[in-house]
Formats: C-alpha cells, structure tokens, sequence
C-alpha cells in the first residue's frame, strides 16, 4: 500500500507551531497534548514528529528510534495523567476506522470506567 501523506493536515501544523497545543509530554520523536474534544476525563493524543498516516504506516517505515521514542512518550503520559486504574489506547486507521486526521495519533482515553467499546456477546 502506498502511503500518500497530507502536509497540512491540523497536526502537522500542530507540529510545525502553526496552531497551539496543550501540551502533556514531548520528546525528540513524539508530542502528546489534550484532545479539543475530549471524551473521558483524561483525553491525550500522542502523535509522531515524522509524515506517517496510520498505525500501519508508522509500523512500516518509521525507524526503530521514532518507535521507541513514541512508545516511550506513550509510558511517559500515562505516568503523568495517572490512568493506573486503567485505560484505553486507540488508534483509527483511514476510511472504515473513521480515522478524522489523516497523521498517525494513538487517545490515551481514562480516567472514568469508560464500558465496553464493543457489545459483548
């Protein structure tokens, strides 16, 4: 799959300082801040510094350091925002997954019982 990524897009002009962000965390590879509409108590987006769309596309072609580097700002805001009774990583991924902002961006979503995301059976 080819990977066609939009330069303007909100969080690349997040990332470029264009628009403010309430910051949590950031380091060399990622930035996290509050999501504008958040949808629990703790809401936190985590995004990469590099042009990749998706999960699938970071996976691909992001290097072993913007990977670790985002996984480690992922620890680093769950430490901070204290979701230690628990929470909710989610990523949407294009089209079917209603993904709104087409950058990679994981919600860090907690701080309330948020229920099941799907029914259960």
């Amino acid at each position: 799959m080819a990977f066609d990524y939009d330069s303007e897009n909100i969080f690349a002009k997040i990332l470029r300082g264009e628009i403010p962000n309430r910051t949590v965390y950031e380091n060399e590879h990622a930035l996290a801040f509050e999501d504008i509409r958040p949808q629990a108590p703790v809401h936190v987006l985590v995004i990469p510094k590099g042009p990749y769309m998706s999960l699938d596309h970071f996976a691909q072609e992001a290097s072993p350091e913007e990977q670790a580097g985002f996984f480690a700002a992922v620890g680093e805001v769950c430490r901070k925002v204290d979701v230690s009774h628990g929470f909710r990583a989610i990523a949407n991924a294009r089209l079917h997954g209603v993904q709104d902002v087409p950058h990679f961006h994981l919600h860090i979503i907690g701080g309330a019982q948020l229920g099941r995301m799907l029914p259960a059976d």
